[in-house]
């Protein structure tokens, strides 16, 4: 009987499960302490991924045409599932760390330019939603990545979803 332990799953060191999302990952963070992409690491992922994608969303955002709408904040594709987890502030910085890192890609956000925007609330108390993937096959998605494409491209890819939940 498999136990929690067993299961796909993702989690931040820096972050509790439904915990609070520190500040430096955020937009209201301070000179270099902001708006840094938050470790991730992961954990039993499912046997036959070829590769690992990510979608960070603010699950809460307000929209004045909608009561509420997903706000991407990252998106990232081609992991490795070799590579355990993404270091804090690793957004950005996939060809500098070089190694199996040099072959992620970061699509774009909603703020439509690629990698990791932390939010900048007008209020508090919003969640945010991080999700990982494993895939049976590599992603061929061209050079403008984003979350809806992603998510057209894995339907019927998906070995596994690992998810956690944070606020802010």
């Amino acid at each position: 009987m498999a136990t929690d332990q067993d299961q796909f799953r993702l989690v931040s060191p820096a972050i509790n499960h439904e915990g609070r999302l520190p500040r430096k990952y955020t937009d209201e963070g301070q000179g270099t302490k902001k708006n840094l992409s938050p470790p991730l690491e992961w954990y039993n992922v499912p046997e036959g991924t070829r590769t690992l994608a990510l979608v960070v969303e603010d699950i809460d955002a307000p929209d004045p045409s909608e009561p509420i709408v997903r706000w991407t904040c990252w998106v990232v594709v081609n992991i490795p599932p070799t590579l355990k987890g993404l270091p804090e502030g690793f957004s950005g910085k996939e060809e500098e760390a070089g190694g199996d890192y040099a072959e992620i890609k970061e699509g774009s956000n909603d703020h439509k330019v690629p990698g990791w925007h932390g939010p900048k609330l007008p209020s508090h108390g919003h969640r945010f939603q991080f999700r990982l993937f494993a895939l049976d096959d590599e992603l061929k998605l061209g050079n403008k990545v984003t979350k809806e494409k992603l998510l057209d491209s894995i339907e019927g890819h998906m070995l596994g979803e690992a998810e956690f939940t944070t606020k802010f």
